[in-house]
């Protein structure tokens, strides 16, 4: 693995994480609709990410609006994530990160929805190139990328 592959996967990564709160916004929107259609499967449908310009609008003025905490005490990590480079990246993602190239890779990938316990599950299905090669499942821990639309993101 090349460090151009991996930088290039943890960019990916990155977005994606940040990504959350829209991925679920539109998730929401999307699912009402597919929910309709898929309540009584629950097959596997294709999906496409689309930011919505209001949230990403939106996104960036809470993140103007950034209430920041004094420096920490300790010139190491022992207390949490160190200020300074912590609004470096928030200031990135603020101002600079390109969403819309973040989607477009994103949309590069086959990705699909499907409901399970009755929650839409947001995945990205990828075969490897390698024959004998053995299959990943890569999970996210709190909130889930789409919602079961019982609530509303978009305020």
């Amino acid at each position: 693995m090349t460090m151009h592959f991996r930088t290039g996967f943890i960019v990916l990564g990155a977005a994606i994480t940040a990504a959350v709160p829209l991925i679920s916004s539109l998730c929401d929107a999307q699912a009402s609709t597919k929910q309709k259609e898929s309540t009584a499967t629950n097959a596997v449908r294709p999906f496409r990410v689309n930011f919505p310009q209001k949230a990403l609008d939106d996104l960036r003025r809470r993140i103007a609006a950034t209430r920041w905490p004094d420096r920490e005490t300790v010139p190491d990590r022992s207390q949490g994530a160190q200020l300074a480079p912590l609004q470096s990246l928030v200031n990135y993602w603020g101002t600079q990160y390109d969403w819309r190239k973040a989607e477009a890779k994103l949309n590069a990938l086959p990705q699909f929805m499907t409901t399970i316990d009755g929650l839409d599950i947001h995945f990205i299905h990828v075969r490897s190139r390698h024959q004998n090669a053995l299959p990943v499942i890569i999970t996210m821990v709190g909130q889930a990328l789409c919602s079961s639309c019982s609530r509303s993101s978009v305020h």
